[in-house]
């Protein structure tokens, strides 16, 4: 059984049954067995150095695109967004560690002239979330800006890949299962800081627009079918404004699913896998799941699709 005390030389945080709910946007989920926030790259190399290759390991950053069941997750889970947040440049390159906020990097960009990575103020995740999933938006994704990826093996052996050893396509990667990212590098353009802002405000402005804000919500739930958008298919089969216990579809972005105060995420994954059979009757789509959801089920729960914690 896993213990502080097989660890020595920690910096950051390793603490027993911690709650993950108040990681992640959607305000549901059961606890970590434990949970690691490390201080730096180095602090991380420490303890996987020292961790059981028995122990499961999961990644968490800013819990934005993340649905973690009532059961919790096993293992360890490593919060790489409390500390790996550091951001630098070199001319027109960004480089930004994993847990980096996508908008901060966007920040970042737009105060030091580089333009082309606009589209990220509009990304509620983190860097690392984001070259997993090939996050992307208004035209552009991760696959069109990264130069390379830093991360670490198993066992805290750092590797560097580029970005055709992480086949990246729409919404998908294959980032390898036992990697653990810590950093990218992304390429922008020369340009003028005032058009820069100009642009992301333009974004940020038809986001509240168009999609639900102020509300726990998990982001696009499903990625969209091949020629067609995921919210027309959901709406044509009448499910704008479903309900399943505390969860609803948000009748503002029917590719919204929003907790309303008092969900469990049973609830949301259950009313996901509600929208999924709707609209395959109504058109024989399937769609898939863009949420990541993780961890397991409580005693008497079942959810269609809920053993596999990736997807």
């Amino acid at each position: 059984m896993l213990s502080a005390e097989r660890f020595s030389g920690l910096k950051g945080a390793f603490l027993p049954m911690k709650e993950l709910a108040g990681l992640t946007w959607l305000r549901v989920g059961g606890p970590a067995d434990w949970l690691f926030s490390p201080q730096d790259i180095s602090d991380l190399q420490t303890f996987l150095r020292q961790c059981p290759t028995d122990v499961q390991l999961t990644c968490l950053g800013a819990g934005s695109n993340s649905l973690i069941r009532d059961g919790g997750i096993a293992g360890v889970v490593i919060h790489l967004s409390a500390h790996l947040t550091r951001i630098k440049h070199d001319g027109t390159v960004i480089h930004a560690e994993a847990g980096c906020a996508d908008s901060e990097v966007a920040r970042h960009a737009a105060k030091a002239g580089v333009g082309g990575l606009e589209f990220l103020v509009s990304i509620p995740g983190t860097i690392g979330g984001g070259v997993i999933m090939n996050a992307g938006c208004y035209g552009t994704e991760f696959k069109d800006v990264l130069i390379d990826v830093e991360g670490l093996t198993r066992s805290g052996e750092p590797v560097l890949l580029a970005p055709e050893d992480l086949q990246l396509s729409y919404r998908r990667s294959q980032v390898p299962e036992d990697l653990i990212i810590t950093g990218a590098r992304l390429k922008g353009q020369p340009a003028n800081q005032t058009e820069i802002r100009a642009t992301m405000k333009q974004m940020l402005s038809n986001r509240a627009a168009s999609q639900p804000v102020g509300v726990r919500t998990g982001g696009s739930t499903f990625a969209n079918p091949d020629g067609g958008k995921a919210w027309q298919q959901i709406d044509a089969a009448g499910c704008r404004g479903m309900q399943r216990g505390g969860a609803r579809v948000s009748e503002k972005h029917c590719n919204f699913l929003v907790n309303q105060g008092n969900a469990t995420a049973l609830d949301i994954e259950q009313l996901g896998e509600d929208v999924r059979a709707a609209v395959n009757a109504h058109s024989g789509t399937e769609l898939r799941w863009e949420i990541r959801r993780m961890g397991r089920l409580i005693k008497a729960q079942t959810a269609k699709g809920a053993a596999d914690g990736r997807t």
